[in-house]
This record gives structure tokens, C-alpha cells and sequence, in this order.
């Protein structure tokens, strides 16, 4: 039995996910990020299960308050609280991907305070939240991307402050990229991330550029910015991915390297997020999966905490580790690792056949 936490559910005696719904959240993974999914079938087997659960919670999650209907994007948010607690309770939902994370949180000691900032990062989107300063954005990527960094890393089974520290960086410099390469996107859905402070350095006034988006040299500036601080919270992450099972650090090192490639495609496309949207090609993507291999130095992990980031950290440290006494998700893990790697063949041989000219 694993050490108690009032906030996480003693073990069931069987799982709440069944085979039909791991194949539902693999199914979500695929269909919501290739990115991501090409790099998580470097996973080993009983990590890339638990991987998608999480994976689909999330992306279920910011759906469900994307495609809220107007004014009803904070009713969402409170239902999607609401599931949280029952997974927490051993009550999960009718889905799969809620009984997925009520299975998750107990195996590796998740606390609720992780996907609780999640949820508060959504709820700033529902709210429709504007940031002054790169701080203010960071603490916004400390909840919608740290907050899922952290959990993929304690479910690696690393729990080491510093470790944590630096998946969270990683976070905080993909949100970034994804802020910097959908900044049209985003305008024309409403929505603004850019610092409003940068945006009077520059002259542009938000609204007015919210109602007629535009690519400027003065919002290349802007982008410049952005990718240039991702790129320093890249560099500190690297050192935490050699903190990390040997098993585990190529799909991560493989995601790191491809979101920063985002950023090497926006700089070709001349820096214009606004006309187009950059993506990684298929055959620079699987260069990137080799790339990601190689072993790189862990010097430098115990660099500070990002200020923004350092809640997520000291909430792990005061969960207890689960026991390491073998339970249900051990078997399955050991039932499902032969079929799982027979699949993982398959779907590399795909990726490779999608890449090939």
C-alpha cells in the first residue's frame, strides 16, 4: 500500500480503465498533436500508456472550454473541476479518459494541485485573461504546460526537485512557441498572449489589432522575443532530461527538440505568425527523432527554479512518493508490454512511410 495522501484515493482493486478506453486516449494523442505523438512511441511501453491518459484528460479538458458555447466557457471549467474531484475520489466519469487519470493519479502520486493549475490556466482563458509582462505569460504557461510537465514526470518516476524544476521549464518554453507561432490564429479566435507591455514598446494597440491582425515589423519584433526566451528555458531544460529514466529520455528529448524547430520554422517563414502557421515536416521531424538519441550533459540541473513554476514543485514535494510495492498497474504494464511494442513497430513504420518523399 503506498503512503497515504488526503488527497489522492487509496488503490482500487482493479483498474478503472479498460483496454477500450487506453485505445481511446492513444486514439486522442494521435489525433491532437502529431508532434507529440510521433515522440511519444519512443516511450517505453508502460509509460507511453499512462502517457496518453494523461495526454487525453488534458486535451479533453482544453476542448471542452474551447468549444464551450459564448458565455458558458466558465460553466465548463467548473464541470471539468468538478471530474477532477471524482477521479480523485475513485469516482471518475463515464470516459475514458477520466477513469485513464483516476488510475494515473494513484500509481504515481500525483498531486491534485498539478491538474487543479491545468484547469486554473483554462479558466483564465475562459475568462479571457490578458498578460502585462513575460512574467505574467510564464505564469500562464506555468498552469496550461509546466503543470503536464511535471505530471510526465512523475510518471517517469522522478520526483527530485530539480528534475521537476526543469521539466518545467520545457513547458513553459513549448507554451511560448506555441504562443509565437499561432499569434494570428489566436487574434482571429479573440484572443491575445502577447505581453501588453511589449505591445506599447512597439506602438500596437491590442484591440486594434485583435480586429484586424496584420504581420508588421514591429510584430516580428514581438515574435523574436518570444522565441528567444523559449530558446534560454530550452537550453535550461536539457539538463533535466538526463535526470530521467534512460527509457524515457529520447521521446523527451525528442519533443524539446521538435518545438523548438517550431521556432526555426516561424524565423523561415520571416517571422510572420499571422498569414500562415509553421509546422515541423515530416521528414525534419523524424531527423529530429534520431537526433534525439544522442546523449547531451546534465550540467546545470540545479539551476533556480522559474519563479512562476516554483508552486508546481513544492507541491510534489509534499505528496508522498507511492510505495514500491507492485499493484495492478504493474501487471498490466508487464500483460500489455509484448502486443504494446508489436504496435509501436507498426506505428514507426507508418511515421516513417508518412515522412518518406
Amino acid at each position: 500500500m503506498r503512503a497515504s495522501s488526503p488527497d489522492i484515493a487509496e488503490p482500487s482493486a482493479e483498474p478503472f480503465a479498460s483496454e477500450g478506453d487506453h485505445a481511446a486516449c492513444r486514439a486522442s494523442i494521435r489525433a491532437g498533436s502529431r508532434s507529440f505523438y510521433a515522440a511519444s512511441l519512443l516511450l517505453p511501453p508502460r509509460t507511453r500508456r499512462a502517457a496518453y491518459g494523461l495526454y487525453a484528460f488534458c486535451r479533453h479538458s482544453d476542448d471542452a472550454v474551447d468549444e464551450a458555447r459564448p458565455g458558458t466557457s466558465a460553466a465548463a471549467v467548473a464541470r471539468l473541476q468538478a471530474r477532477l474531484a471524482r477521479a480523485y475520489a475513485g469516482e471518475p466519469a463515464d470516459n475514458p479518459a477520466d477513469r485513464a487519470l483516476a488510475d494515473i493519479v494513484v500509481a504515481h502520486a500525483i498531486p491534485r494541485a498539478l491538474p487543479e493549475a491545468l484547469l486554473d490556466g483554462l479558466a483564465w482563458d475562459a475568462g479571457g485573461r490578458r498578460y502585462e509582462t513575460l512574467s505574467d505569460l510564464c505564469a500562464y504557461g506555468a498552469r496550461v504546460a509546466s503543470s503536464v510537465g511535471a505530471m510526465m514526470t512523475l510518471i517517469m518516476g522522478v520526483r527530485e526537485a530539480d528534475a521537476l524544476a526543469r521539466a518545467c521549464d520545457l513547458g513553459v518554453a513549448m507554451q511560448l512557441t506555441n504562443i509565437a507561432r499561432d499569434v494570428g490564429e489566436d487574434a482571429r479566435a479573440g484572443r491575445l498572449y502577447l505581453p501588453l507591455r511589449w505591445l506599447a514598446e512597439e506602438g500596437i494597440d491590442p484591440d486594434a489589432f485583435l480586429a484586424a491582425p496584420a504581420a508588421s515589423p514591429a510584430l516580428s519584433r514581438l515574435v523574436t522575443r518570444l522565441l528567444e526566451a523559449a530558446e534560454v528555458l530550452y537550453a535550461r531544460s536539457e539538463a533535466g532530461i538526463g535526470a530521467l529514466p534512460a527509457g524515457c529520455r529520447p521521446a523527451i528529448r525528442a519533443a524539446r527538440l521538435i518545438y523548438a524547430e517550431i521556432g526555426r520554422e516561424i524565423e523561415r517563414a520571416g517571422l510572420d505568425s499571422v498569414s500562415g502557421r509553421a509546422r515541423v515536416p515530416g521528414r525534419r521531424k523524424a531527423t529530429l527523432l534520431l537526433r534525439a538519441a544522442v546523449p547531451r550533459s546534465a550540467a546545470g540541473i540545479s539551476a533556480p527554479c522559474l519563479p512562476e513554476t516554483a508552486f508546481l514543485v513544492a507541491a510534489v514535494a509534499a505528496v508522498p512518493a507511492p510505495a514500491a510495492t507492485p499493484g495492478w498497474w504493474d501487471i498490466a504494464g508487464q500483460v500489455v508490454r509484448v502486443l504494446d511494442m508489436i504496435e509501436t513497430l507498426r506505428e514507426r513504420e507508418a511515421l516513417a512511410r508518412e515522412s518518406a518523399p
